[in-house]
């Protein structure tokens, strides 16, 4: 350490001084890397936190609406690989079952939504009781019985080493990490008539109202309730380029769960120029330190 304190001083009479502001500067050095992707600093190691995750809350246990359960639940099955093959051979019994409509994509879409947890419910527990169990494993046969009624939800959560809070949970502290961002590959509707919709690419702004940590009894897979701002009246891009976003137009109510890993986090300023919006903020994720393990009870 001795030697390291030498190498820094260029002002002999005041070696302190110049001790200090070599410190300062690296640790400004560190902070900002920390903020700029595909770079890592020199002789500091990585941090662990980067793929782990846990609750940094306290959990309150409750039972949820069914409806809103199912949402959640048909979200993950929708985004489990193992699940996709059954998507599939569910949409081709669809169109074989109501052959007039095979070429409704919205119609397909809603029917498909409304009917896929019981079908591969009874569809695994079909493979299980016959030959074909083998084939069936140990997580798709939990992920179709469903998660349990009782959801543990929490105020701020650890996931992939980037910190969540719920938006009641910002509102009492200083910090923003409750705005969130999601590019999905979604149905583009242009009105109520339209039978056969656009599918292509769209990003949503969201603000997390929840953070459910659904339970599958062999494991749990935790989600985001947010609400959505509307793409039609809740969304512009001024003159500048900025994305400017009015957090009370709230649309998408059949979807607000999603996953942690598919978003981006995104942060809110109040726009002094046009009441009522807010500029949307993006960078990097922040990685959480939580360093001296200061869990908020």
């Amino acid at each position: 350490v001795y030697e390291s304190a030498k190498r820094v001083c260029s002002e002999r009479t005041r070696p302190e001084g110049c001790i200090a502001e070599r410190y300062i500067a690296e640790e400004a050095v560190e902070f900002c890397t920390e903020h700029l992707s595909d770079v890592s600093t020199v002789g500091v190691p990585s941090s662990q936190k980067m793929g782990v995750s846990k609750p940094l809350s306290g959990c309150i246990v409750s039972l949820v609406d069914r409806d809103l359960l199912n949402q959640a639940h048909l979200y993950v099955l929708e985004n489990t690989e193992e699940v996709l093959p059954y998507i599939e051979e569910h949409m081709i019994h669809i169109k074989t079952t109501y052959p007039k409509f095979r070429k409704r994509t919205k119609w397909l879409q809603d029917k498909h939504n409304s009917t896929f947890i019981q079908w591969l419910h009874f569809k695994v527990q079909s493979e299980l009781n016959g030959e074909e169990h083998n084939g069936v494993s140990e997580n798709l046969r939990w992920l179709a019985a469903g998660p349990s009624m009782a959801v543990p939800s929490y105020r701020s959560y650890l996931i992939n080493g980037v910190k969540f809070n719920t938006k009641a949970q910002d509102d009492v502290q200083t910090i923003q990490n409750s705005g969130v961002y999601l590019l999905a590959h979604t149905m583009q509707v242009a009105s109520a008539k339209d039978k056969n919709p656009i599918v292509s690419n769209m990003g949503f702004y969201g603000v997390i109202q929840e953070i459910w940590d659904l339970d599958y009894q062999k494991f749990r897979i935790p989600v985001l309730r947010c609400d959505w701002i509307d793409n039609t009246s809740g969304l512009v891009v001024d003159e500048l380029g900025f994305t400017l976003v009015d957090l009370s137009k709230i649309g998408h109510r059949n979807d607000q769960f999603v996953m942690a890993s598919q978003v981006k986090q995104v942060f809110y300023v109040d726009d002094p120029m046009h009441r009522g919006w807010s500029v949307v903020l993006s960078m990097p994720n922040r990685e959480y330190n939580d360093v001296i393990g200061d869990d908020v009870l």
